[in-house]
């Protein structure tokens, strides 16, 4: 039985600006997207029968929900297309990418597969079509079909992608809470008016092409992600963390991944994220805590 292997990169939100709530029940969002290494593994099988099979294993294969995951969503919208015709597939994810946790793992998982499908069943989709698609699973799936630094610019999603690569060193800890991203956009939704949409879109274009890694640096030191204070409030630990972490040797700045509870920090380089993981890791033994690099 011939196995295809894709890694999966996590997605990492080094800023995040809630703008407004659209009808469609999404969110207006300036945000500065990026990749690291730390990725789930898929594994892929053509198999005999009428029925797909789908099991995760790893570390984080909790909590996630069987008939309802983003790789389920991805099989059940290809053959309501008939993309997939009468062939099966048994599917295989192995979570490393903690669930619920800010990271983008489901939806990169689900961008994976799309691309997957694309290439290897001859679909012969065009970047809209599979945009189209994507949406249709999720939000964050569109932006994670090319593993590139993204600005995600307001209204309509817009992706502008930065084709430079920097490699920043990152800490990543995930608190064993899972944050549900709906829950907090709606608190912040509630508690919170939103500044200027034309105001944002000025800054963010203005800082568009970064140039060097330094100015990057620079610009996201002064940014946020505007619903930390929804998630601190919620869970006061994570404020804690984020603090301990931004006290560290060489931490540029700390906040939380997407909606959270991912706490992460961007170090000056690699010696000093990996001590830092290691007095995280002797203040909170409970908590999983890694290092990685930007892709």
């Amino acid at each position: 039985m011939k196995e295809f292997k894709i890694k999966s990169f996590c997605k990492i939100n080094l800023s995040l600006r809630v703008l407004s709530r659209l009808n469609s029940g999404y969110h207006n969002i300036n945000s500065i997207i990026t990749f690291c290494n730390l990725h789930d593994v898929i594994s892929i099988y053509k198999i005999n029968g009428s029925k797909d099979k789908i099991n995760f294993s790893g570390r984080f294969k909790k909590g996630i929900n069987e008939k309802s995951n983003t790789v389920a969503k991805v099989l059940h919208l290809l053959r309501k297309k008939n993309f997939l015709k009468k062939q099966a597939f048994k599917i295989n994810i192995q979570k490393n990418i903690p669930h619920g946790s800010g990271l983008g793992g489901g939806s990169s998982n689900a961008a994976d597969l799309l691309n997957f499908f694309n290439k290897n069943m001859y679909l012969k989709l065009n970047n809209n079509e599979l945009n189209k698609m994507a949406n249709q699973i999720g939000f964050d799936v569109p932006i994670s079909l090319e593993k590139k630094n993204t600005f995600l610019i307001g209204r309509k999603g817009e992706m502008r992608r930065i084709n430079k690569k920097f490699a920043l060193n990152l800490l990543i800890l995930y608190p064993n809470l899972i944050c549900p991203t709906k829950k907090i956009y709606k608190k912040h939704i509630i508690e919170n008016n939103f500044k200027p949409y034309s105001w944002i879109i000025a800054k963010d274009i203005e800082y568009y092409n970064f140039k060097t890694k330094k100015k990057l640096i620079n610009y996201l030191i002064y940014e946020n992600n505007d619903l930390e204070k929804t998630v601190t409030k919620l869970y006061p630990n994570i404020k804690r963390i984020i603090n301990f972490i931004k006290s560290q040797d060489g931490c540029h700045f700390s906040r939380i991944s997407g909606s959270g509870s991912s706490c992460i920090g961007i170090f000056s380089n690699m010696k000093n994220a990996i001590k830092a993981q290691k007095l995280v890791k002797l203040k909170y033994p409970k908590f999983w805590c890694v290092v990685s690099k930007t892709i």
